[in-house]
């Protein structure tokens, strides 16, 4: 696995948008639409678990586990921007990480939606 295998985020072509700030610099907010979330949750299969057990022994990083939690954030990332409701941005995007259940990972994407334009 490289190190691609452990990032996330945007596209330069994306359509909406997501930022961590309250406001976009050399732009203006004309219209909030409200919050948006994308949330997903994810379990390993046993062996990985069970692999994971294992290495958290020894000390390390657990790899997998690290790759699976980048695949969640994408997939909550994408479904909060499916979410936008005709924004073109997202803003104050943060992560919400949990356990649900003590079967998987609850991971929820959750910002504010809004139409920006060039101020």
């Amino acid at each position: 696995m490289g190190i691609e295998d452990y990032g996330g985020g945007q596209t330069s072509q994306a359509d909406v948008l997501v930022v961590t700030t309250n406001d976009v610099p050399g732009h203006q907010v004309t219209q909030v639409i409200g919050e948006v979330f994308g949330l997903t949750v994810r379990s390993r299969h046993l062996g990985s678990q069970i692999g994971a057990g294992l290495k958290s022994m020894i000390g390390g990083e657990l790899k997998g586990l690290t790759k699976t939690l980048v695949e969640t954030r994408n997939q909550a990332m994408e479904r909060l921007v499916d979410q936008a409701r005709g924004a073109n941005a997202v803003l104050m995007m943060r992560f919400d990480v949990s356990e649900a259940a003590d079967v998987g990972t609850e991971v929820c994407a959750y910002g504010t939606a809004a139409v920006i334009s060039p101020s």
